[in-house]
């Protein structure tokens, strides 16, 4: 059995400052703050695409990012949609906005006083978990059906 699939990509960077790269994200889809990342183009490797995306949404060339989690859900059309996640703390150039929204340091202290996009948050904890590796969302068949969230 096969299924349709989307594959994006989002990536933590941190610097020595103990900051990371917020991006405003100009999205009626999922609004709010968040870190930069987007879809895989067909044929690209997923290391290769969150370094593009990232340079394109920031201006900064991220190198040797970690992969540290996946998120993952399906869509209202049955699709099994993908987030790779990442981290990069090796990165060179100068932090640019670009179409896709603003992007700027915050302490990562400060995460929580911003308007984050849904569940941003819970992303992060696996970023940055030791113990965590993916965020997930399973369907509850039973009295009250709906989607459950789940960090394992």
């Amino acid at each position: 059995m096969s299924e349709q699939v989307i594959l994006t990509n989002m990536c933590l960077i941190r610097d020595h400052k103990q900051r990371v790269v917020l991006q405003d994200r100009q999205s009626t889809v999922w609004s709010g703050m968040t870190f930069p990342g987007g879809k895989i183009e067909y044929r690209e490797s997923f290391k290769e695409a969150v370094v593009r995306e990232v340079y394109e949404e920031t201006g900064l060339m991220i190198t040797h990012p970690v992969l540290v989690g996946t998120k993952q859900f399906q869509t209202d059309n049955d699709e099994r949609y993908i987030v790779f996640l990442y981290q990069a703390t090796q990165f060179t150039g100068e932090l640019r906005s670009s179409i896709e929204g603003d992007v700027f340091w915050v302490n990562e202290s400060e995460l929580s006083d911003y308007t984050l996009a849904p569940d941003l948050l819970d992303m992060y904890k696996v970023m940055v978990s030791d113990d965590l590796t993916e965020f997930y969302y399973e369907h509850n068949e039973g009295e009250g059906a709906g989607w459950i969230k789940r960090l394992l």
